[in-house]
């Protein structure tokens, strides 16, 4: 087995691109790299991954997560999510979901009028079909866009 140690990887053809057997892997440019994806598409790494995510309970503690701050209860079926990072702007994508076991709900979420990047926190509320709200088992909820 080999190893090799370096610091920088330069594509021979093309500075930008490293190619594997004739299948171009990774390209990269200022502030973006791309890496091959499924058939020959290429993925955003900056943008094809998720920048947050958070999964917690009925009594908003954290189950797992990745760049979530905390998680508040601001009332029943209520909780506020803030990140540690945060967004380069306000045109960020914001998924929720979660369920009460047996029991179908519906997660709907909630911007204040007053959101900002800089104080990055989303009302994430959950109720019955009937729109009743409750806390949820499961609450879960990721963030696509630019970070800071």
């Amino acid at each position: 087995m080999s190893t090799v140690v370096l610091d920088t990887i330069t594509g021979k053809s093309t500075a930008t691109t490293i190619t594997i057997g004739s299948t171009p892997v990774v390209s990269a440019s200022a502030n973006s790299m791309t890496i091959r994806g499924e058939g020959s598409a290429q993925t955003s790494i900056q943008q094809g991954l998720a920048k947050t995510w958070c999964q917690w309970n009925a009594s908003q503690a954290i189950q797992d997560s990745f760049n979530c701050a905390s998680i508040t209860d601001t009332a029943t079926g209520i909780a506020t999510f803030a990140i540690a990072t945060d967004m380069a702007n306000d045109d960020y994508s914001l998924a929720t979901a979660g369920s009460n076991g047996a029991s179908s709900g519906t997660i709907y979420s909630s911007m204040p009028n007053t959101l900002t990047a800089a104080t990055f926190a989303v009302n994430i509320l959950a109720g019955s079909n009937t729109f009743a709200l409750s806390d949820r088992s499961i609450n879960l909820v990721v963030v696509h866009g630019d970070l800071a």
